[in-house]
């Protein structure tokens, strides 16, 4: 999972004092938090706490793939990310938000060519 420098700073405070083996969040009694011991011990009554009865920690994954899609990851980073086995399972999932790109193709494609200009290959086949 890509951690942002913004999030491995709060990281650092809350593994202070830990050995390398320990677990930074853990769920009762200190044993391994499960995502339904999330979901029932915190997520789902801070979720209700601030108007969003029903959340389910799985849309966090969903938000997390939609970021690094945002921020620029390609489809091979998100599949990394997500551990899905194969990028067409990704793609079917999440496919459309990697549709507004065109023009950032085309953009880097006017430049790739105006830079090959200027070092002096043909444009057109000249």
């Amino acid at each position: 999972m890509p951690l942002p420098r913004f999030l491995l700073d709060d990281l650092a405070r809350q593994v202070a004092g830990r050995a390398a083996g320990d677990l930074v969040f853990s769920g009762e009694r200190g044993a391994v938090m499960r995502s339904q011991t999330f979901q029932r011990a915190r997520l789902t009554e801070a979720a209700t706490t601030v108007g969003l009865p029903g959340f389910h920690p799985h849309a966090l994954r969903h938000t997390a793939a939609s970021l690094a899609i945002a921020s620029g990851a390609d489809i091979k980073v998100v599949q990394q990310m997500l551990g899905h086995k194969s990028a067409t399972m990704t793609l079917d999932q999440y496919g459309h938000l990697f549709g507004d790109r065109l023009d950032v193709v085309a953009n880097a494609m006017d430049a790739a060519r105006a830079s090959a200009l200027a070092d002096g290959y043909p444009g057109r086949g000249d």
